[in-house]
């Protein structure tokens, strides 16, 4: 064997000694124990309140009754399923495997002082206190840590993306809302121009004129749901008149100028808050006669 060939081995063994002894060093671990165990031991049905501290902000959700609410840093309805997914995600953190148990490794692993911090309670009492840093390796596991342990875990799920996000992305971002059946009558107002679509029976007519049903399908779409891109919690100003102006069973969305292009302000009689869109989602709903009927207008 030619002396280069053993020099490259020997040091291939060294290194592997190296790896080993590291791997031992108190504090230093990789190691499979615990695999399989949730982090934090929580009931999913008794959760009632979640506070995330992260970066200076902090956020407070709290179910009032049976509807989670969004109470710091203002207080407005939350994303149902947003905080349904975050406390199933907290109930389902499973330890991978313990990756540290040194304070000096914290900051290396993203879960010192300074991480997220999610605080889980029921019934009004603190559960689980977790400090969340950054992804595995894998981009599907997170390492995280007990507030007030020096145990660093890798748990399966991607943590930051369900609870590292700004308030505004706990928030309900419904307009508005109703099954595309329960839709029976919208009128439309374009400054002095109105027209009522309405259905009777199982036909659709505009202003009592009967109209082919597929004209109507990509709208009821777009009105049984209706988000917000953004929320305006500001007072805003306008230059000009309404862009139109909807009533849909009742309920009345009116379609606002932007000061940018390709935008809009909604307002709606169901709520005082002020909502941003896109000019694609105001196009879907924002139907003239002559889109539905076909006929020149």
């Amino acid at each position: 064997m030619k002396r280069s060939t053993l020099v490259l081995i020997a040091i291939l063994i060294v290194l592997i000694l190296a790896a080993v002894i590291v791997m031992q060093r108190p504090g230093e671990h990789s190691t499979r124990a615990g695999m399989g165990e949730p982090l934090v031991a929580l009931d999913s049905a008794a959760v009632d309140r979640l506070e995330i501290s992260s970066a200076g902000a902090r956020v407070v959700l709290v179910r009032e009754g049976g509807t989670w609410m969004l109470t710091e840093p203002i207080r407005y309805k939350a994303d149902q399923n947003a905080v349904g997914t975050a406390i199933s995600q907290a109930g389902h953190m499973t330890v991978a495997a313990l990756v540290s148990s040194n304070p000096q490794k914290q900051g290396v692993f993203q879960v010192d002082s300074t991480a997220t911090l999610l605080r889980v309670f029921e019934k009004e009492t603190e559960k689980a206190a977790v400090r969340i840093g950054k992804a595995g390796p894998t981009y599907t596991q997170t390492y995280a840590r007990r507030e007030g342990s020096e145990d660093v875990h890798l748990v399966d799920g991607a943590l930051t993306w369900t609870f590292v996000k700004p308030a505004k992305d706990w928030r309900d971002r419904s307009i508005y809302a109703a099954a595309r059946e329960s839709i029976k009558s919208v009128r439309f107002q374009y400054g002095d121009t109105t027209f009522v679509l309405d259905r009777v029976d199982t036909l659709w007519r505009v202003d009592g004129a009967p109209i082919e049903p597929t004209r109507v399908e990509g709208l009821l779409t777009a009105l049984s749901s209706i988000t917000a891109d953004e929320f305006v919690d500001t007072a805003i100003t306008t230059a000009g008149k309404p862009a139109g102006m909807l009533t849909v069973d009742g309920v009345q969305l009116v379609f606002l100028p932007h000061p940018a292009a390709g935008k809009y302000y909604v307002r709606t009689s169901a709520s005082p808050q002020v909502f941003e869109i896109q000019g694609g989602k105001a196009t879907q709903l924002l139907k003239r006669n002559a889109d539905l009927t076909g006929q020149p207008g």
